[in-house]
This record gives structure tokens, sequence and C-alpha cells, in this order.
């Protein structure tokens, strides 16, 4: 139950993180816990924690309420499938996004690396640790 409570508490802040960072004022799309086929493996499903879709851009949000390396990394490599689960929006700018309630700032220096995007609590609200990533051409 703790890792829904912290997707509830980051999910609401999607569509003004979207508006405030990126410049994405109008979504078509947003949801929330989004359960996709792949259509490439019609195997495969994969549950999506939030998907904001606006403005030419894809926002793919990833929430964990204890982050690990190892759950970046999945996350990293589940981008290069993303189009598989929304081929609809191919040639969309994505907007990868992990969130958690805190991240120490070794994390956010792997997110960096990494080109997503770190969103975490900051006073009450929650913000962009690594704003400057897209500066660095990302």
């Amino acid at each position: 139950k703790k890792g829904t409570v912290v997707e509830d508490i980051v999910a609401p802040n999607i569509p003004r993180i979207a508006r405030e960072y990126f410049h994405c004022e109008n979504l078509e799309d947003f949801s929330v816990r989004r359960k996709l086929l792949n259509t490439k493996d019609r195997r495969t499903t994969r549950e999506f924690d939030v998907i904001a879709v606006g403005d030419h851009m894809v926002l793919v949000n990833e929430t964990k309420s204890t982050p690990r390396t190892e759950y970046i990394d999945d996350f990293a490599r589940m981008l290069d499938t993303l189009f598989d689960y929304l081929p609809q929006y191919r040639g969309y700018r994505v907007i990868p996004i992990f969130s958690s309630l805190y991240l120490d700032e070794e994390t956010v220096r792997y997110l960096t690396g990494k080109k997503i995007y770190a969103m975490g609590m900051k006073g009450d609200t929650m913000v962009i640790l690594n704003s400057g990533l897209e500066q660095e051409g990302s």
C-alpha cells in the first residue's frame, strides 16, 4: 500500500509539472496506473504509473516509495520500448520522470546521467530536482 500512497501524492502534481517545466498547456490524455498491451508482443503488458500527453509530448512517470538504482535502470530500459505500448505517439517528445517523495543528491545525479528527470518533494509540493537537464540537451 505504501507504493500507491506515494503514487497518489505524485500523480496530481504531473499536470502542473507539465505546465511549469515543459510548457505543456493542453493535456489530451492523463492516465494513472494505466495498463497497456505491447503492440509488438501481444503477450506482454505493462502498467505505467502516469502517462500524460499533450502539445506533442508524452510525459511518462515512474514512482517508487524507495528509489533504487535498479528501478531507475529498469525504467530507462522500458523507455526504449515505450512506443511498442504507445505507437500512436511515435514522434512525440518523450519526457521521462522518476519520482519519489525524497531523492538524495546521488540519485538525482544518477537520473541526470540517464537523461531522466528527478521529481521529489521540496517544501510542500513536488518539483523537478534536475531541471538543468533540459539545458544539457536532453
